[in-house]
């Protein structure tokens, strides 16, 4: 009986070990994370201008693949949100006669929440465990021991152009996703024959933005950017790895990007409550 009474206390007692082991690791790698981020941010604001005919041209290189190459599937899922979200929306409150209400639904969806975090998902699936994937190869394959070797700054060289590109690209497809949801949302509106002039459709999200929605869309979709690409290239770049672990440390920087994404969100969600 005594033994059968001590089994849910030892499993207790495990579970508690376990837990407690997994809140200090990840208050670690917060910690971590947030040494890097002030490292990266010093390299930044010191060393910006320096080596400038090798550095720009890989943010360049950096915002075209974590931007332009995304367009098409950008354009594809603004489709698909205006076809299916604003479409709908816009049909549901028009039979139910709260036409006014488009254009505060339109901007609290669609610009302040879906637009960006969408986004910054998309963004994180192809450039940032792309990144992850990269730098985690050439930490393994000794790469970035061989570029301090010669005096280069593996967070100036590899890190900066990735976090401010991505930064870049985050905001402008946030921005192109925004337009093409919008219009497609109203041509659907349009198909289902709903008396809606796109003087009035686009007067009354107009109505509804304010300059402090444009100030916080761009900074959140930047901080998202700034987070995908300094957690990903932490977990490339922070500790020696071997090949086979590659696989796991980006699996490990996906989460933790979505995570810091989600976030994000919720801070600025609570600051446009107050705004």
């Amino acid at each position: 009986m005594a033994t059968i009474t001590r089994q849910p206390v030892m499993l207790w007692r495990s579970y508690l070990d376990v837990s407690s082991g997994r809140v200090l690791r990840s208050l670690a790698t917060l910690q971590e994370l947030g040494a890097f981020a002030i490292i990266t941010l010093g390299v930044t604001l010191t060393k910006f201008n320096h080596s400038r005919r090798v550095i720009r041209p890989l943010i360049v290189r950096n915002i075209w693949n974590a931007g332009a190459r995304l367009l098409p599937m950008v354009a594809f899922i603004g489709l698909a949100l205006g076809l299916l979200i604003i479409g709908q929306t816009v049909g549901l409150l028009t039979r139910v006669g709260a036409q006014s209400y488009i254009g505060t639904v339109m901007v609290t969806v669609v610009f302040r929440e879906l637009g960006p975090l969408l986004t910054a998902i998309l963004v994180l699936a192809r450039s940032g465990t792309s990144n992850a994937i990269e730098l985690g190869t050439s930490r393994a394959l000794g790469e970035v021991e061989a570029l301090e070797s010669l005096g280069i700054d593996p967070v100036h060289y590899l890190v900066m152009p990735r976090v401010i590109g991505l930064a870049v690209a985050v905001f402008c497809l946030t921005t192109y996703m925004i337009l093409v949801a919008m219009v497609s949302g109203w041509a659907f509106a349009f198909a289902q024959d709903i008396p809606l002039t796109p003087g009035a459709y686009f007067g009354q999200i107009g109505d509804a933005l304010r300059v402090q929605d444009f100030v916080l869309l761009a900074l959140k979709t930047g901080l998202f950017g700034i987070v995908i690409a300094v957690v990903n290239c932490y977990h490339g770049l922070a500790r020696p790895l071997q090949i086979e672990e590659v696989s796991r440390v980006t699996t490990q920087a996906v989460v933790e990007s979505v995570i810091g994404c989600v976030l994000i969100d919720a801070l600025f969600l609570v600051g446009y409550l107050f705004t």
